[in-house]
């Protein structure tokens, strides 16, 4: 990611903790209000298939993405986190 999109990503951010404290007193349509409230469920695995499957401007396919594969098993499988990052750890440091 360019520092560029950090940095307007970081002063949007302040912008939005900004009008929250100046525009207390703002009404805010009730479906933005829960648009806004699924970013963080969004983006999160957006950045994670991003650092995945890309190097560069190249998509790849290594053993990052075999580590995620295990790790949404294990999720799927309602493991306990520690032993979804230990697993596969494990796995792509075995390979």
């Amino acid at each position: 990611m360019s520092w560029t999109a950090i940095f307007v990503l970081a002063a949007g951010a302040y912008a939005f903790k900004l009008a929250g404290v100046f525009g207390a007193g703002l009404i805010v349509p009730r479906r933005l209000e829960r648009a806004v409230g699924l970013f963080p469920a969004a983006l999160l695995p957006a950045l994670a298939v991003v650092q995945t499957f890309s190097e560069g401007r190249a998509l790849v396919l290594d053993e990052r993405a075999l580590g995620l594969a295990v790790a949404v098993a294990l999720v799927v499988a309602r493991a306990p986190l520690i032993a979804v990052m230990a697993a596969a750890t494990a796995l792509v440091r075995a390979l």
